[in-house]
Formats: structure tokens, C-alpha cells, sequence
């Protein structure tokens, strides 16, 4: 689960991660407010959404006195952030975070996320800080420091010691530099995170070291340890569709293609994706519908399915093991007459009593097209298409 960059910086102080003095605002007046309780004479005002770029899309600006504050916060909230992240539609910005200004003396990157090759937690950093780090990695991977960390032994202070000074930090900084490593590991660590990126990681004229930006990710499969972290979710940064799927216990992600799918298992789920694209079709949805499939379910699917205007056929592949074929079908059958599907619909089923649920397409009424095998289904969904 992804949270906003103040939220981030919320819990990063709690494990002594330095941020910035900053609160968040949701219109002008709380936007002043908060930079008077701030003090100083220059902030910085920040739209909150979640994705980077936002300096670029005209989200991040600076102001040089509390009237300046309240202008500069109307102009960003409320407006369509465009970057590289969201897509050409953009996101609507509803908070901005107010922050102090900083006399910033060098931009640099520092990261932590899972090597799954290598089964252990790598801390990157970089001196190409303030920049999209896809694009330092693509272009000068060796401009990239990195440390993996044994999992048993958690990072050690030669390791962030050894970060540093790739950094090139000296004096005070470098102390403050080192600090910074073992804080943020020990914050990433403790709260299941997937991610915590810091880009920038800011060294101020003064020799401070603090996280200007923080992106932090949350594993959602640890939550049972962090129910807290739940009330963090802003289901407006988030794809209705797939906040909706969520509601139904349906793991649904919306992609570029017209070829709806419906599959039980995330395994055959990719699969069935890349035997779509092999025929000629583009898949429009990940969406697994578990184990349990049933009439339920598979109408929600389809509802969900079906919002996205780009989807012109829907295959549903279900393997029976759990649940048997004949039951899928005839919720199938159910959900497809309860809400008047209008596309082609291929269904293949294989398992447990298959034979059976093909005789209850067959006999539905309904103008199923009933596959033999996966090669099969992804033909004819493409072909249903064309026609």
C-alpha cells in the first residue's frame, strides 16, 4: 500500500529519521495557518498524491511569505497533476504539505527495498539525487551504491559507514550521514515496508542530513502487524475499479488492453495474460478471482470488468481443484443474465466435473463460446473481437 510523502515522514521521525518541520493543509487557509505555526520566512507547499514527478507537473513551489503561501496552495489544490507517473489523466490534488524552506548545499539518493534474487534487503544511494533514479539506473548503473543486508544480522555500521563515503560526505555531514543509514533501515525494517526512498536526501549548508521527499510502501500481508497503518489508505489515490474489486475480496489490476479476463489463481492469471498476448489480443485486467469462485464473485468480476469501456470480449479461465467446474458454471450463467453482458464471452474450464459445467453453458441459453484448451481460448476471444 502506498502513503503520502507526509504520512511517510510521519513515521520516519519516529525512528529518528530527520524531516523537515512540515503539516499538511486541505485548502488556503490551513495552508497559512500551518506556515505560521512553522516560522521562518521561506516554504515550500507540495501537492500530495501518489506519485513523483511533481515538481515537474507544477506541484511543488516555493513561497516567500504567508500571502504567497495562500496563493500558491489555491493554485495547487484542487488542480490536474500531470507526470510521468500518473498517466495523461493526471490526479486531482486535494492536501498539500507545508514545509520549511531549506538551504540545500547537495541533492542525493538513498533507497531500501527487497532483492528478491538475492532473498535480501538492498540500501542504494546515489550522489544523482533530485532525478528520476529509473533513469540513473538505466543509463549509469555505476553511479549506484549499494549494500545488501543479511537478514539475520541487520545492517551494520561498516555498511552505512561505506554508503557514505561513496556519497562523499566529510565532517559533520558524513556523522549525520551515517545516523541517517542505520535510522531509515531500522524505520523500513520495523514497519514491514516494501519501500522507503528518500529522493532527495538533502545536505543543508549547516552539515544536516534530512529526507526532503519520502516515499514509503507498506506490505499489505503484514498489516495483521501494523492495523494502524490501514487508516493511512487514501482510496482517491487509488484506481476505483480496483478499490471496488478490493471490496469484493477480488484482486483486480486494470491495464492498457480489450480483452477482459477472469481466472482463479494468480499463476494461471499471468499465464492466461501472456497466452492473450501471443494470440494477438492485449489483456485489459489482471483479476483473480481466488479459489472459491462462485455465482457471487464471478458477477462482481463482471461488473468490474465491464466498467472499463475498452474491453470488447472477456475470457474467464478456471481450473476446478477447490472448486468444481459445474458450480463456476453455473454462477457463470447466473451473473452473465444478471447483468446483460454484451461482449463475447470465452469460457474454458478444466477440472473437476468440466464435462458437466460445458453441457450447462451449452444448455444457458447464452451465446458462450466453450473452449478445449487455453491456446484455444485465446484464439477465439481474439477472433470474437475481430468479428
Amino acid at each position: 500500500m502506498k502513503i503520502h510523502e507526509y504520512q511517510g515522514k510521519e513515521i520516519l521521525k519516529k525512528f529518528g529519521v530527520p524531516v523537515p518541520l512540515g503539516r499538511v493543509a486541505f485548502n488556503s487557509d490551513e495552508a497559512v495557518r500551518a506556515a505560521e505555526a512553522i516560522g521562518g520566512t521561506v516554504w515550500v507547499v507540495k501537492a500530495q498524491i501518489h506519485a513523483g514527478g511533481r515538481g515537474k507537473g507544477g506541484g511543488v513551489k516555493l513561497a516567500r511569505s504567508v500571502d504567497e503561501v495562500r496563493q500558491r496552495s489555491s493554485e495547487i489544490l484542487g488542480m490536474r497533476l500531470v507526470t510521468h507517473q500518473t498517466g495523461p489523466e493526471g490526479r486531482i490534488v486535494k492536501r498539500v504539505l507545508i514545509e520549511e524552506g531549506m538551504n540545500i548545499a547537495k541533492e542525493l539518493y538513498v533507497g531500501i527495498t527487497l532483492d528478491r534474487s538475492r532473498s535480501q534487503n538492498v540500501v542504494m544511494a546515489s550522489k544523482e539525487g533530485g532525478v528520476e533514479i529509473e533513469k540513473v539506473a538505466a543509463e549509469s548503473p555505476e553511479k549506484i551504491l549499494k549494500e545488501y543486508v543479511h537478514p539475520g544480522a541487520g545492517i551494520q555500521q561498516f555498511q552505512a559507514r561505506r554508503l557514505c563515503f561513496g556519497l562523499g560526505l566529510t565532517g559533520e555531514a558524513f556523522k549525520n550521514g551515517v545516523k541517517f543509514m542505520l535510522a531509515l533501515y531500522k524505520a523500513y525494517e520495523s514497519t514491514d515496508s516494501s519501500l522507503a526512498e528518500i529522493n532527495p536526501l538533502v545536505i543543508t549548508q549547516e552539515g544536516r542530513v534530512l529526507a526532503l521527499d519520502a516515499k514509503i510502501n507498506f506490505d499489505d500481508n503484514a498489516f495483521f502487524r501494523h492495523p494502524e497503518f490501514v487508516e493511512l489508505r487514501d482510496k482517491d489515490e487509488e484506481d476505483q475499479l480496483e478499490v471496488e474489486a478490493s471490496g469484493s475480496n477480488l484482486n483486480y489490476i486494470k491495464l492498457d488492453g480489450n480483452v477482459g479476463c477472469m481466472v482463479n489463481g494468480a499463476g494461471l492469471a499471468m499465464a492466461t495474460m501472456d497466452i492473450i498476448k501471443l494470440a494477438g489480443g492485449m489483456p485489459a485486467n489482471f483479476l483473480d478471482v481466488g479459489g472459491g469462485a462462485s455465482a457471487k464473485t464471478t458477477e462482481a468480476g463482471f461488473r468490474i470488468i465491464l466498467k472499463d469501456p475498452h474491453v470488447k470480449a472477456i475470457l474467464i479461465n478456471i481450473f476446478g481443484g477447490i472448486v468444481r467446474c459445474d458450480r463456476v458454471a453455473s454462477g457463470v450463467v447466473e451473473a452473465a443474465k444478471n447483468i446483460e453482458v454484451k461482449v463475447p464471452i470465452v469460457v474454458r474450464l478444466a477440472g473437476t466435473n468440466a464435462d458437466l459445467a460445458a453441457e450447462i453453458l451449452k444448455n444457458s441459453g447464452l451465446s458462450f463460446l466453450v473452449a478445449g484448451n487455453l491456446k484455444d481460448a485465446a484464439e477465439k476471444v481474439t477472433k470474437a473481437m475481430a468479428a
